[in-house]
């Protein structure tokens, strides 16, 4: 096995898409629709096995300071081998390249992110001009990011969770 992180590329979605129906099935990930992931595919980084996508995550930029860590999702039989960690650190890496300071995910996942520096928060850490101003977007991740009542629905039991660069 000789995996490779790379930039994502349009004729990586349907690999990408497949890895995500896997887990947003039984509820452990949120459904993505396939235009949002070619819309969105040079925000992901998958990691390759020869022509196989076998892992994605993508980095959203929010604000100045602030992106969301979105989509990571390793294949099963993939699981406990350093795929996703290697995924993290790419994405981790983009935010330093970007300029974002603090990245932000929401996840069922709270032991993994956990593991990479992320911690639990409560209530939304941006200043009030700052809050006024992602109020207008359309994202649903900043949604998410501000806790706003329109999202829970579709994140019951999820966890917002922080890292600070």
């Amino acid at each position: 096995m000789s995996i490779q992180i790379r930039s994502a590329r349009t004729s990586d979605v349907k690999q990408i898409r497949s890895i995500i129906d896997t887990f947003a099935a039984p509820g452990k990930m949120l459904e993505k629709e396939t235009v949002t992931l070619f819309e969105s595919v040079q925000e992901f980084v998958v990691a390759v096995d020869g022509d196989q996508v076998v892992g994605c995550g993508a980095l959203h930029v929010l604000w100045e300071d602030l992106a969301e860590v979105r989509t990571v999702a390793v294949k099963e039989d993939f699981h406990g081998k350093g795929v996703g960690h290697q995924i993290i650190e790419a994405i981790v890496t983009k935010a330093h390249e970007v300029g974002v300071k603090r990245i932000f995910c929401l996840t069922f996942q709270t032991e993994f992110f956990g593991k990479h520096g992320f911690e639990e928060i409560k209530g939304t850490p941006v200043e009030p001009d700052v809050y006024k101003e992602l109020l207008r977007s359309y994202d649903a991740g900043v949604a998410e990011f501000l806790d706003l009542e329109s999202v829970k629905p579709n994140t019951l039991g999820n966890t917002r969770m922080l890292k600070i660069l």
